[in-house]
């Protein structure tokens, strides 16, 4: 099979696609805007050819490149697996008459109002919400729905330009920042209070071959406005008892709504007062890495169960669910450069045998703020068979580690 493939040198995990994906016996070209150079030698060994293109989320850019390489020979699959990529993707696929993720399909899966007009009208649970271009539009929601409100982009990814609006000041500091009063399309919907988590797929045809579950302490909005916070993910090894069913079941019935065929999928959701209720939903993979914290706790090689779907449409590997796996960001104190951290060692002595990788920027490296993420500074990814006490040692990794800035 000859796999095209987007994007193959940034960000650097990319490059575990096409290893993947030449590791179970693909014929791999790229197409990239990343300089050849800084693709990586071994990558560049993989690839029967590399497209260079002055954008890949320029469409037509990546039209003309695919065009050329099915000038040269027959194309199987053009694979995207980076959030910004996807719709532009899959508007090549139809261009090109190439099977995968259909137009529809990923234009739900990355437009929030219409993704959750379609999954309303299918029955699934969600915030009410609607799509606003004026502020007008915003306020006539909140009258109808009331307060609190959340407001993003219509094709946020995490928490990314996203606001929280409690009061009526708050609304109109929200529709300044986030430009919808300047035309800026934009996603309103209903705050939904509860515990956030989010359930991810590997699907083949529709039909789930490995699933995974994990939680944000805190919710993912708190975490990436809060500099005090040292803000976790936690994947849990018990997705097989009862208590994960009802998520499970979400996760399917959404899959089949929107038409996800043979994808990674990465699904967002809440539970609280109001029970379970679905968030968002991305064909691709998860952010941050945690397809590594994945592969750690169930023995798998999640990249090559992802390339084994899209080249041979099948798998035989089970997930061990032996261990629960997670990662912890550790913020700076403050702007400015890393001057050290006080309480790592102890922390690397008690727990050894526990600690998967980890991040400490070196002292005079430049902290980065706090909305770039949970791998933006330094970061401490750990294994252990038991959820619970997983959760403990993250809570005093946490509680220990201080970065220290100039």
């Amino acid at each position: 099979m000859h796999v095209v493939f987007v994007e193959p040198g940034f960000p650097n995990n990319q490059r575990e696609f096409v290893r993947a994906l030449h590791a179970v016996g693909a014929r791999v070209t790229a197409v990239g805007e990343t300089p050849p150079e800084r693709v990586g030698r071994e990558t560049l060994a993989r690839l029967a050819a590399y497209e260079r293109v002055s954008s890949v989320t320029n469409e037509q850019a990546l039209y003309k490149a695919v065009r050329r390489i099915q000038a040269r020979e027959w194309v199987d699959r053009l694979e995207a697996t980076v959030e910004a990529h996807i719709l532009q993707a899959a508007r090549v696929r139809a261009a090109c008459t190439i099977p995968g993720t259909t137009e529809r399909t990923a234009f739900l899966c990355r437009d929030k109002p219409a993704m959750k007009e379609a999954l309303r009208a299918a029955g699934v649970p969600c915030a009410r919400s609607t799509g606003a271009t004026s502020a007008e539009e915003v306020r006539e929601f909140a009258d109808e729905v009331g307060l609190p409100l959340i407001l993003k982009p219509r094709d946020s990814a995490g928490a990314a330009g996203t606001f929280k609006a409690s009061t009526r000041e708050e609304l109109e500091q929200a529709i300044e920042r986030c430009g919808v009063g300047r035309g800026v399309p934009t996603a309103v919907e209903e705050f939904v209070e509860g515990h956030e988590g989010f359930y991810d797929t590997i699907t083949i045809e529709g039909g789930v071959v490995h699933d995974f579950a994990a939680h944000y302490f805190p919710n993912v909005l708190e975490a990436m406005r809060t500099r005090w916070i040292s803000p976790q993910i936690l994947v849990t090894n018990r997705i097989n008892e009862r208590s994960y069913d009802e998520v499970k079941e979400l996760g399917r019935r959404v899959i089949a709504a929107l038409g996800i065929g043979t994808s990674a999928t990465h699904m967002e959701w809440f539970f609280g007062p109001k029970g379970l209720r679905f968030s968002e939903i991305g064909c691709r993979p998860p952010g941050v890495l945690v397809w590594d914290l994945y592969g750690a706790g169930n023995d798998l090689d999640l990249y090559v169960e992802w390339a084994r779907a899209v080249v041979h449409g099948s798998t035989d590997a089970f997930a061990s669910r032996s261990a629960s796996t997670g990662m912890i960001a550790l913020r700076p104190e403050g702007d400015g450069r890393i001057a050290g951290y006080e309480g790592r060692e102890r922390i690397e002595r008690s727990y050894a045998d526990c600690i998967l990788d980890a991040c400490f920027p070196a002292p005079g490296t430049p902290t980065q703020p706090v909305e770039a993420g949970y791998m933006a500074n330094a970061w401490v990814r750990m294994r252990h068979p038991d959820y619970d006490e997983l959760r403990r040692i993250l809570d005093d990794v946490g509680r220990t580690i201080r970065v220290r800035v100039d």
